[in-house]
């Protein structure tokens, strides 16, 4: 991703205030408000005290703000403890720090399909749905 210190060549200030649709090839760093369809191949930083409803479709993906929409990274969506996420996450990697809050589903392995990726096993004790959507404890019958 995109370092925060200069490889973000377009800035969208707190003070400013977008609906649309926005389109880039490289960095975008989001500190104001933004309102409709991102569409990248570069990185976005959200940053704290932004915010941003739409879907956004981008390479990486960083949300210390609040976004309300489904995210689609073609590498990482990365959530830091200011993070707000409503909405659907498909990448390849997914890194949610500790306080972060995450409302939707998410589809995480090779190119956000999850195809690749082998079934994740189920540690001991561990609350897993069964078929009929009841919890069960793993390991228990």
């Amino acid at each position: 991703m995109a370092e925060e210190s200069g490889n973000y060549p377009t800035t969208i200030g707190a003070d400013a205030v977008f609906k649309g649709e926005l389109k880039f090839e490289k960095g975008v760093r989001l500190l104001g408000r933004f309102e409709g369809e991102i569409s990248s191949t570069g990185d976005l930083l959200v940053a704290d005290g932004a915010a941003l409803q739409g879907n956004v479709k981008a390479g990486a993906i960083r949300i210390d703000g609040t976004v309300t929409g489904n995210i689609d990274a073609g590498t990482k969506v990365s959530l830091t403890s200011s993070a707000r996420l409503e909405g659907d996450v498909q990448a390849q990697r997914l890194e949610v720090a500790e306080g972060a809050v995450l409302i939707g589903r998410c589809v995480v392995g090779v190119n956000g399909k999850g195809g690749a990726v082998k079934e994740a096993t189920k540690p001991t004790g561990a609350v897993v749905p069964s078929k009929n959507r009841e919890p069960v404890m793993a390991g228990k019958k």
